[in-house]
């Protein structure tokens, strides 16, 4: 049966223009770094990105080496796009990145120009694409200069590859030269991919988030739920079906200290006081004041889609609130 989109898609999402450029992304956009990989059914997936789309998520966030295997999430959002969303590419934004280990060899990681160009050109393969949306450089890299890695960015975008360019995991030191570059190239650069949660508040300790939001370059907060910390899951034990269970490469059980465990419990305490779960309170967080464009969600199930976009119309805190939230939470930043 051919996919046909909710008429409705558009009523109750909300869109913040992205830094200084005619982009606007949704609130909530969809990561597609767990869930997409070649472990994944086809069906799975599919419904996955339809709901998220028929709820007015435009926004599909990729990288070279997202699977498992790497790669494999290009490839399986590829057969999405052309078999089932294909007369909607117009109203998506399809980014990627590149950066992370992806293949053998010197030029497999990094920032290299041949890195990056040559990534790109693998990644258009595997989606299908001409073009993507955003193309991002995904981390920094300390031993290639950063005009190598920007002014690859921005051929990325001269040929066409890209409309966009992004960078990722930069701080703030990093941001200001990497926008001043393309600034000079003229290149349209527009926002910063940074891992952001009530547990990790780096991107303020580096005045990356106030600094970007007075000059013009969007924000994009990944692992808002610190790997799944930020939910009610491991309140009781850990779940068979869990991150942790399942795979334990980035969250690990010993991260779930006692002490951890009571600042949740708190913290789950106050987000029902709001009359929200704790990952509600925490993607609504994550966006309270404006200056995080989008919030980057993953999921397993459609409902957990649906869930999450009902921070929409409740994003704002009290000055309690937050009092109470960084009680539990600021002393154990991770």
């Amino acid at each position: 049966m051919t996919y046909v989109a909710n008429k409705e898609r558009y009523v109750k999402m909300s869109y913040q223009k992205c830094g200084n450029s005619g982009i606007k992304l949704p609130m909530v956009s969809l990561g597609l770094w767990h869930n997409f990989g070649s472990n994944a059914s086809y069906d799975s997936m599919k419904e996955l990105c339809t709901t998220a789309f028929d709820q007015g998520i435009t926004h599909f966030d990729l990288a070279n080496n997202y699977g498992p295997i790497a790669g494999s999430a290009e490839t399986n959002i590829g057969r999405i796009l052309k078999n089932e969303m294909h007369a909607y590419r117009d109203e998506l934004l399809i980014s990627t990145k590149a950066g992370y280990d992806m293949w053998e060899g010197p030029y497999g990681n990094f920032g290299s120009r041949k890195h990056l160009l040559s990534s790109l050109d693998q990644s258009l393969k595997r989606l299908d694409l001409d073009y993507v949306d955003i193309f991002y450089h995904h981390r920094m890299d300390p031993e290639t200069p950063l005009e190598e890695s920007m002014m690859a960015l921005d051929q990325a975008v001269k040929s066409g590859k890209a409309l966009y360019a992004g960078i990722s995991n930069y701080d703030k030191e990093h941001t200001i030269a990497a926008m001043k570059i393309l600034k000079e190239l003229r290149c349209p650069f527009i926002i910063n991919q940074r891992r952001y949660s009530i547990f990790d508040r780096s991107m303020e300790e580096d005045g990356l988030k106030s600094y970007a939001a007075k000059h013009g370059c969007g924000i994009i907060a990944f692992s808002p739920l610190a790997q799944g910390m930020l939910t009610d899951k491991y309140l009781h034990g850990i779940p068979s079906d869990s991150r942790i269970a399942k795979d334990g490469r980035f969250l690990k059980e010993n991260n779930l200290t006692p002490e951890r465990i009571k600042e949740i419990e708190g913290l789950n305490a106050i987000a029902k006081g709001r009359g929200q779960t704790l990952a509600q309170m925490a993607l609504s967080w994550v966006l309270r004041d404006g200056e995080v464009t989008s919030v980057l969600i993953g999921a397993s199930k459609p409902t957990q889609i649906i869930e999450n976009l009902e921070i929409i119309d409740k994003i704002s805190f009290t000055k309690e609130e937050l009092k109470q939230i960084d009680s539990y939470s600021i002393e154990m930043s991770v």
